[in-house]
């Protein structure tokens, strides 16, 4: 992959949880010392969990690191159009159950969809990707085959990221 898109919100975020997780590197290292000079390390819980907490967290800072020179850095308030791209919320109507849902269109490391946002790299997110109002998109999903119509494209900017 050459590049990952991400919005400027979503860099700026990555960025500082980055820096949180090299903020919190003494910390643990501490909890791991402290737990250490308790004994006895076969049964101990605390030294157990300390050591969990750094190996997530090394973890996460090794994958943002990994990822920040392969971002394409993309300023949602600067998107428009008739196509959906990436920054654009799309309504959809699904043909069958005529349930209507909204997404915005980000990338892998922004999308939250609890949020109402996916991937523009998820099976859903590619298959929208250059679609206009009133295309059909048939797509696999957890659920299923579904297919959807395109009912409006919007570019909210970043106001959508709040």
């Amino acid at each position: 992959m050459t590049s990952i898109p991400i919005s400027v919100q979503g860099r700026q975020k990555l960025e500082a949880e980055l820096e949180r997780l090299k903020k919190e590197r003494p910390i643990i290292i501490q909890a791991i010392k402290e737990a250490r000079e308790e004994g006895d390390l076969r049964e101990n819980a605390g030294y157990d969990a300390a050591r969990e907490r750094q190996g997530m967290a090394e973890a996460r800072i090794k994958y943002i690191e990994s990822r920040m020179g392969l971002y394409q850095v993309i300023d949602l308030d600067k998107l428009g159009g008739d196509k959906i791209i990436f920054g654009a919320t799309v309504e959809v109507e699904d043909v069958d159950t005529g349930e209507q849902r909204t997404f915005t269109l980000l990338g892998p490391d922004d999308a939250d969809y609890s949020k109402g946002s996916i991937s523009v790299l998820s099976p859903v997110g590619r298959a929208l990707l250059g679609k206009e109002e009133g295309d059909e998109i048939t797509v696999e999903i957890p659920r299923g085959r579904v297919t959807y119509e395109v009912i409006s494209i919007k570019f909210l900017g970043s106001a959508r990221q709040q």
